[in-house]
């Protein structure tokens, strides 16, 4: 995937993801949204599995650029949208919603507005994207539609988990891999013991794929 500084290179969660989708067997017929797209390599997994639509989304313009540029040289008809995912609401529903969202705990309590942290930094507890998305995706699911969300334990999968149930959508865990830390979760251990978030010496996290479905009448 070609990217820029500041555009989130595709990794293990990435890899997890499209996977999870992969074995999900959904509609080939199906619309997708894909939240915090980056480079686009989960919008290009959709398309190339034979989606009828797939809309890519992210805040940063470094991202849509990528993304496009990916998914043009692909020959891929993937439709790219620069803003907040919130922004969505009310306007349109998709069959399937993916993403793969800053999550990575950081001592700031304000995200980034721009720079390359921007791409990973989600807050103390790591869920400020988390936060917002959870509550509002039975807002952009059609009825009968499912979401896939990555993100690390170190998060809270109770509380994702909870977020997600207590907005009406069925949800459990449906993926998970172990992954040594990474250079920026290595950069960041020792803040991480002090918060209490990993062991003392602990240099690895569990990813986990969450699948949350709109509920039928």
């Amino acid at each position: 995937m070609i990217r820029s500084p500041g555009v989130y290179r595709p990794q293990e969660d990435t890899d997890l993801l499209v996977r999870t989708m992969s074995e999900a067997a959904l509609s080939p017929k199906a619309t997708v949204l894909d939240i915090c797209s980056g480079t686009g390599a989960v919008a290009i997994s959709a398309a190339r599995a034979g989606a009828a639509r797939v809309t890519a989304v992210d805040v940063s313009p470094q991202a849509i650029a990528a993304a496009w540029l990916n998914s043009r040289l692909r020959k891929l008809p993937v439709e790219l949208i620069r803003g907040d995912f919130t922004e969505l609401v009310g306007v349109r529903s998709f069959d399937v919603v993916v993403s793969n969202p800053p999550y990575v705990p950081c001592q700031q309590a304000t995200t980034p507005t721009r720079g390359r942290r921007r791409a990973w930094d989600a807050g103390p507890r790591g869920r400020a994207v988390l936060d917002r998305l959870c509550p509002i995706l039975p807002h952009l699911l059609s009825p009968q539609g499912t979401a896939l969300i990555v993100h690390s334990r170190l998060c809270g999968i109770d509380t994702t988990l909870d977020q997600l149930r207590g907005s009406g959508l069925k949800a459990s865990v449906v993926a998970r891999q172990m992954i040594p830390f990474g250079p920026v979760m290595r950069g960041r251990a020792e803040w991480l013991e002090s918060a209490g978030l990993v062991e003392p010496g602990q240099r690895h996290e569990e990813l986990v794929v969450i699948r949350a479905d709109r509920i039928t009448p």
